[in-house]
């Protein structure tokens, strides 16, 4: 039997979210991200609405050249808590049409239907009624790829943004895939796509027309694995957040940047990402793990034990700024950083703390109480002083 696989996408998230709760946002171009201070501001867009797009602005550009692109923009601080109480909300709706849910992240998931079609019907039948939920539900919008395999359908749901629904049927994978330009198969980076053009590999096709071993010839392990991308193939399956050894959340630069403090703010997001997301599946983590990669593609990475198993930010960033600290040098350019969690010990109901675990509970217990004075009171009621700009 064929796999049918939906990957949703929800369009310019933070933004939409937004434009929902701010009426007088709607049809405007919204940036979020850091404070612009008139184009002097330090930090990074976090994201853009469509409108914001059309000036130039887009994810991860540091957000004075977002100023001087777009100074007429609507600049909005995120509001972490809230976007994560409406993906909570997504993750619901999905789990309504299969158990088997993936999070890739805050704002996108891909979920295995193959089941689910006496209940619910064909994979594009479930896709417009997940779109049509999504709407209803949250007053958003998502982009819905259809496909067999997990590579497919990601590349599908972005094929037609925003509000997009692109089928791929089973067999036509490699046609679709074949006038795609090389960069979007999946581990292909500026410096691949450089390689691989400089070898007359522009489109997927022109990798696909290889033979495997021509393709592993020319580019090492790797070549076997994009050479099976770009033909369609993928057997990955769909795991859920109980499959998983890690929870961990990656940010990759527009730009490579040697800016301290853009480094912190983009740590301590991703560390509020990952405690949030073990606290939604009820883990915690004995393991931390910080990933750096390079300006040139060389990839680090630095691990931490904990001496009990943690699920807040608190506890993890300082860990994670340990990690990273020891991995960045002064001036050096970063493409990339990552945030893992890893050896995972799911909490049972009811089950009871340690005696030294009475202090780091108490945070967790204010960590779920911040959430809930800024679910009650709005993001401005209380901000981290880390993220307060001077």
């Amino acid at each position: 039997m064929n796999r049918t696989i939906l990957h949703v996408d929800m369009d310019a998230f933070f933004a939409a979210v937004e434009q929902r709760d701010h009426p007088e946002y709607r049809n405007k171009p919204v940036i979020v991200g850091a404070d612009p201070k008139g184009g002097k501001g330090r930090g990074i867009v976090a994201t853009c609405s469509y409108e914001a797009r059309k000036f130039g602005v887009h994810s991860a550009q540091p957000i004075s050249q977002a100023w001087r692109l777009c100074p007429g923009g609507i600049y909005v601080r995120g509001d972490m808590a809230k976007y994560v109480r409406v993906s909570e909300q997504l993750m619901a709706i999905l789990s309504g049409f299969s158990d088997l849910v993936e999070p890739v992240s805050i704002d996108e998931a891909f979920i295995d239907v193959t089941g689910s079609a006496r209940l619910f019907g064909s994979g594009v039948e479930i896709a417009k009624k997940v779109k049509h939920q999504i709407n209803k539900q949250l007053g958003l919008t998502a982009s819905v790829g259809v496909a067999a395999n997990k590579f497919v359908a990601k590349v599908a749901s972005d094929h037609k943004k925003p509000d997009g629904l692109v089928v791929v049927k089973p067999g036509q994978e490699r046609e679709f895939l074949a006038p795609l330009p090389i960069r979007c198969l999946w581990g292909v980076g500026s410096k691949t796509e450089t390689r691989l053009i400089s070898l007359g590999l522009e489109r997927i096709d022109q990798l696909a027309q290889l033979s495997q071993a021509d393709a592993r010839m020319l580019l090492g392990n790797i070549g076997e694995h994009l050479w099976h991308l770009a033909r369609g193939i993928d057997d990955r399956p769909v795991a859920t957040d109980e499959e998983f050894k890690s929870i961990g959340h990656e940010f990759t630069f527009e730009r490579d940047t040697s800016d301290a403090g853009t480094l912190h703010d983009t740590l301590l997001a991703l560390s509020e990402h990952v405690a949030q997301r073990l606290r939604f599946n009820k883990a915690r983590a004995r393991t931390i793990v910080v990933k750096l990669r390079e300006a040139d593609f060389s990839t680090s990475t630095r691990r931490a034990s904990l001496n009990e198993p943690r699920d807040t930010t608190e506890t993890i960033l300082p860990v994670a700024s340990k990690l990273m600290n020891s991995l960045v040098r002064p001036g050096q350019l970063v493409r990339l950083i990552g945030v893992y969690a890893t050896n995972l010990e799911i909490q049972s109901a009811g089950a009871q703390m340690g005696l030294f675990e009475q202090a780091p509970e108490k945070k967790r217990r204010l960590a779920t109480a911040l959430d809930e004075v800024t679910r009650r009171y709005g993001k401005d009621a209380l901000v981290r002083a880390a993220l307060v700009k001077k």
